[in-house]
């Protein structure tokens, strides 16, 4: 049930009519002063307090509109003030915080007067597309953080962009941002959806850094919150008085609907006020502070109620509508930027566009490949490892397309809540041991030449083996230790990306596992573009701690095979065993299907990526 206006509801002097009420939310005029409209249909009065009138509610009261808005002008404020709203609604008064707020002074504090002015955050910028991308997922509060100090902030990972360039990554998808309780946080508790997280810098390091990213080449996809909001200091709880069951009031459902795996906080997404307020909210990170796309978090829990995905009884049809919204309006505008959902279900209507009755996203993340891949990766036994589910997880694609899936073996989700990175679930007593650093190191080459968008989490590069945690900073000094893995993951990247022109397959729609030998554990794959030297890319994966020579795999054309990186090299790793480092010329002998063989050698749980050189003009 929506709640109902009160009938005793006081009629204003004035009224506006509809077309000339101001935006939602914060206005700061040209002329000076700030014009003030919040939505409180319930509410018998409201007033605006801050600084600028000593918090004193008789000084602005504001005038109700006929869509149970409140608005009016302070001529007296100016950028920088605290307020609030005083809200009355029969003989209950109570002050809230503005629930569009860009700027707060703090989780449980006021709101400032700040609009952020999108030329802060620099320049257009062109990021790059889906079949180019290589992202980093980071979070601000660990990323570059120094230990017993306090959460890292925008400027701290500022300073760490050049690396991330130098490492070839492209872009960084950020966990939430927005302010949350308290100052250490995964960020997916939003407090106050419109407003930057204080302990991080603020809306303003949230430009600067957007800026800072940019200047290095590096794209910014924000993480966004909206299947719940709170549960912790969330100012839009019961915000004008009004709630059923002693539930949310007027921004959540107020029966069972509200029920998610985070609290009861689950937003109405059927009632236009507070469609309009995620949709102006997912617009605003675009508009406002120049991110280049939009991650959404478990987007399972906006289009069904309990996250029963193929249960028609579960289905959340004002969830999905809104989805829909969403993602078209930002097509429209910002035809460029890409929206990202944390869906774990594979289904590719989360990425069918919206026309064609999906939920318009470009992209999603695939539990089809990092749930088989990590589980191939950590069995102790090769005799158990699974080259089928390798295969399947290299073949899935959703809507036919190579780019609608992004692939990982690392996120924040997989190496928290009870599990590990990579390394230390492969060797739990011994995370920089021979077995994990090869076995991780094999998870990174199917990540980055597999079919689909790469992602790493921070500091997967150097083999990081802590668990994350939102107040334990990522382990610098391993990057000194790990140096040898660090540069594998910078050449591997740089193979993906084409940086050397010879490997441009690696970012084409076309894979072909022609090679699949169980007994000796080695998956064989063809990556190609347009086909031809230059562009088909061979990839042979060793699952096996055993060593193989002259080895016979299939190739399509004859000519020299060139190793552009063999992970088994011992300038990744003075264990290694450096195998497979030489080149190899095809003979005319049919194998997997090709009309040509070479012979290689495979060092234990190694990946070898082959190419041609182009051909002279």
């Amino acid at each position: 049930m929506k709640p109902p206006h009160p009938p005793g509801a006081p009629t204003q002097k004035c009224r506006a009519p509809r077309a000339a009420l101001p935006p939602l939310g914060l206005t700061l005029p040209a002329e000076g002063g700030a014009v003030f409209r919040v939505w409180a249909p319930n509410a018998d009065a409201v007033s605006v307090i801050g600084a600028f009138n000593d918090w004193q509610a008789d000084r602005h009261p504001l005038v109700r509109a006929d869509d149970g808005t409140w608005f009016g002008t302070v001529p007296e404020a100016k950028r920088g003030d605290e307020y609030r709203y005083q809200l009355r609604r029969g003989p209950e008064e109570f002050k809230r915080a503005d629930p569009r707020a860009a700027k707060v002074t703090n989780s449980m504090g006021n709101s400032i007067v700040w609009r952020p002015d999108p030329e802060a955050a620099g320049p257009a910028f062109t990021p790059p597309t889906l079949d180019q991308l290589v992202v980093y997922e980071l979070h601000i509060g660990t990323f570059n953080a120094q230990k017993g100090r306090g959460p890292g902030d925008f400027s701290s990972a500022i300073k760490k962009l050049p690396y991330l360039r130098d490492l070839g990554i492209n872009a960084v998808e950020v966990m939430p941002v927005v302010e949350f309780a308290g100052d250490f946080s995964w960020g997916y508790n939003p407090a106050h959806p419109y407003a930057v997280e204080s302990i991080y810098g603020g809306p303003e390091g949230l430009q600067a850094f957007v800026k800072a990213a940019h200047e290095h080449g590096i794209a910014v996809i924000l993480d966004v919150v909206y299947n719940h909001f709170g549960p912790g200091d969330l100012a839009l709880w019961q915000f004008d008085g009004w709630n059923e069951h002693g539930l949310g009031g007027i921004y959540f459902y107020n029966d069972w609907r509200a029920e998610t795996p985070w609290g009861q906080t689950r937003p109405d997404y059927g009632r236009e006020e507070v469609r309009a307020y995620i949709h102006d909210n997912a617009l605003m990170w675009l508009r406002d502070y120049r991110v280049d796309g939009l991650r959404w978090d478990m987007s399972v829990f906006i289009r069904t109620y309990r996250g029963r995905h193929g249960d028609p009884g579960d289905d959340l049809k004002e969830g999905w509508g809104l989805l829909q919204r969403i993602n078209g309006s930002i097509r429209e505008e910002f035809p460029r930027a890409m929206t990202i959902a944390e869906d774990l279900q594979d289904s590719e209507w989360l990425v069918k566009e919206s026309g064609a009755g999906g939920a318009g996203f470009h992209t999603q993340w695939d539990a089809a490949f990092v749930h088989p891949v990590r589980a191939t990766l950590i069995v102790a036994e090769d005799e158990q490892r699974n080259l089928d589910a390798v295969v399947n997880a290299l073949k899935t694609r959703y809507e036919g397309d190579a780019f609608r899936r992004v692939v990982y073996t690392e996120s924040h989700d997989e190496v928290a809540n009870g599990k590990a990175r990579l390394p230390s679930e492969i060797a739990p007593e011994a995370f920089d041991s021979y077995a994990a650093k090869k076995r991780s190191l094999l998870g990174a080459a199917l990540v980055l030449t597999a079919p689909g968008v790469p992602m790493l989490f921070q500091g997967q590069e150097f083999l990081e083996n802590e668990w994350f945690r939102d107040e334990i900073p990522l382990d610098w000094s391993k990057l000194q230790r790990f140096s040898g893995l660090h540069a594998f993951h910078r050449d591997l990247i740089a193979l993906r990306r084409n940086l050397a022109g010879h490997t441009a397959g690696l970012s084409g729609q076309h894979l072909e596992t022609h090679h699949v030998d169980h007994l000796a554990k080695i998956v064989g794959y063809r990556r190609w573009r347009e086909g031809g030297a230059g562009d088909e890319v061979l990839v042979l994966i060793n699952l096996s701690a055993q060593t193989v020579t002259d080895y016979a795999v299939g190739v399509p054309t004859g000519g020299t095979w060139r190793v552009r990186l063999n992970s088994d090299a011992r300038a990744y790793d003075a264990e290694f065993g450096d195998h497979a480092g030489t080149d190899c010329l095809a003979q005319a002998e049919p194998l997997d299907g090709c009309g040509q063989r070479i012979r290689v050698s495979l060092g234990a749980y190694s990946a070898v990526i082959f190419s041609q050189d182009h051909a002279a003009p």
